[in-house]
């Protein structure tokens, strides 16, 4: 065991952990069981890895043209950075993620999140040159592995790189999805069905032109996203408790971010206001809306699919793949898993959406205390709609089938099929077809036949798909 102490008093650690009082206390604080996002996690440890690189240059130009010594200035040696910055490169690969303790819940704008990371790189640097965990005098969390850093520019700064990489990563998903929808609304272009308006069918159309409506709002979603970098590319970084930069140096600010860029290669950039930015987190509630807009695509497009393949939709031609038995009583029963997932994905987002703009507009004057809950929400979002964006691409619509002949043949049963015909024999006429249809059971072939107000030929003509779709008629179609 070791013992540590800081202002308030003391508590004793097991020997190997990485972690520190600090940490400790706020895990006895914060009873939650949610885990903190590994993103974020390794996206603090590449900010902070950014701020010793930059505090290693300052301290070898300040030391070429000052006494740092006489100056009373405290240095941390290169020996000490170097160290730092290579436990930083390990958690940043997802190393000593064991170590960090705090949930994803905690009170205190994210400070307990940025001392637990300081103390699990401080520890391990200390391993690193063969010290113990805890030797603070040699390696300490807050004076070295804190330096010219503060929780409220670090973590937010550290928020955004995390989003920033599942936003290109959401962005992928969409695009795969959407080319499984363009697949399906080309094999399908010229396919037959009933479209439906209120749940009651309406008019003839083709199954091409309904996955055409889920390709080009999945085309619009991707392209809200690719444009989210741009609206939380701004970061505090250097900005330090609310955003004036008080006990950093102006070199540090001037050359923090552009090292995070180029460690990250994202298109971060410094904040000209950075009390702004360290203030306001209306960014993120615009990213989480434009997030939210892409769970609606989802979630309709989920649930129409779940409706024509149900057994409640009776003359049914669509199918999707069977994935799991769906009950532990009713024999051969399959339960439309996938888009009951891809729902439920969507649902938890509209109420992250709610989160993010509640607590965003709870930051009081320089600092919003919330925080760590409203990053959770953000990346958990992004992480539901990647796995429901992924999961609907491969095990929905890559198998999704449209027995073609069973869909031609209920769209000629279907009564709503006369509606093609109003240009050609008018209202009156093709409300007689469609009673004959409904009162014998006759398709709309059999019906014209008995009715005699079309010649078969023209009748087959404008029930072609192609013809039912192509946006309106021409007077020369009119013609006999």
């Amino acid at each position: 065991m070791r013992r540590e102490k800081d202002f308030i008093g003391e508590k004793e650690l097991e020997d190997g952990v990485l972690y520190g009082i600090h940490s400790a206390r706020a895990r006895g604080n914060f009873p939650d069981e949610g885990r903190f996002c590994a993103e974020w996690y390794r996206a603090m440890a590449v900010t902070k890895r950014a701020c010793y690189l930059t505090a290693a240059s300052f301290f070898a130009e300040a030391a070429k043209q000052y006494d740092l010594a006489a100056m009373n200035v405290r240095v941390v040696t290169s020996e000490k950075l170097d160290a730092l910055s290579a436990a930083a490169e390990e958690c940043e690969a997802g190393k000593h993620f064991e170590h960090f303790i705090v949930p994803a819940i905690s009170g205190g704008a994210g400070t307990s999140i940025n001392m637990n990371v300081n103390e699990i790189i401080a520890n391990r640097a200390l391993q690193l040159l063969g010290r113990k965990p805890g030797d603070y005098d040699f390696i300490d969390p807050i004076e070295d592995a804190n330096i010219f850093q503060s929780t409220n520019d670090v973590v937010p700064t550290a928020l955004r790189i995390a989003a920033m990489n599942l936003l290109t990563e959401l962005e992928e998903s969409i695009n795969e999805l959407r080319k499984k929808a363009e697949d399906l609304e080309k094999r399908y272009r010229n396919t037959l069905r009933i479209a439906y308006t209120q749940m009651q069918e309406a008019v003839p159309s083709t199954y091409g032109r309904l996955f055409s409506s889920y390709s080009d709002a999945l085309s619009r979603d991707w392209w809200r996203v690719s444009k989210c970098l741009e609206r939380i590319k701004v970061v505090n970084l250097g900005g330090s408790a609310i955003g004036t930069s008080i006990t950093v140096p102006k070199f540090f600010v001037a050359e923090v971010v552009p090292r995070l860029q180029q460690l990250t290669g994202l298109p971060v950039t410094r904040g000209e206001n950075l009390s702004d930015a360290t203030s306001n987190l209306d960014p993120i509630v615009e990213v989480h809306g434009i997030i939210k807009s892409h769970a609606v695509t989802m979630e309709k497009m989920a649930a129409d699919i779940r409706l024509l393949a149900s057994d409640l939709h009776g003359n049914n031609s669509l199918s999707f793949p069977k994935k799991q038995t769906g009950s532990s009583i009713m024999p051969g029963k399959v339960n439309p898993v996938i888009p009951e997932f891809v729902i439920s994905c969507s649902h938890r987002v509209y109420s992250n959406d709610q989160l993010v703009t509640g607590l965003s507009a709870q930051g009081c004057l320089e600092l919003n205390a919330y925080l760590p809950l409203i990053g959770h929400a953000l990346l958990e979002s992004l992480k539901l709609l990647i796995s429901a964006d992924k999961t609907a691409a491969v095990n929905l619509l890559e198998g999704l089938e449209i027995d073609t002949s069973a869909a031609e043949r209920n769209a000629f049963s279907s009564p709503a099929v006369t509606t093609a015909l109003l240009p050609f024999i008018g209202y009156k006429k093709a409300s007689e077809i469609a009673g004959v249809m409904r009162t014998e059971g006759l398709n709309i072939i059999e019906a014209n036949e008995k009715m005699g107000y079309l010649q078969p030929g023209k009748l087959i003509e404008i029930l072609k798909p192609e013809n039912l779709v192509q946006g309106g008629y021409r007077l020369k179609d009119l013609e006999d």
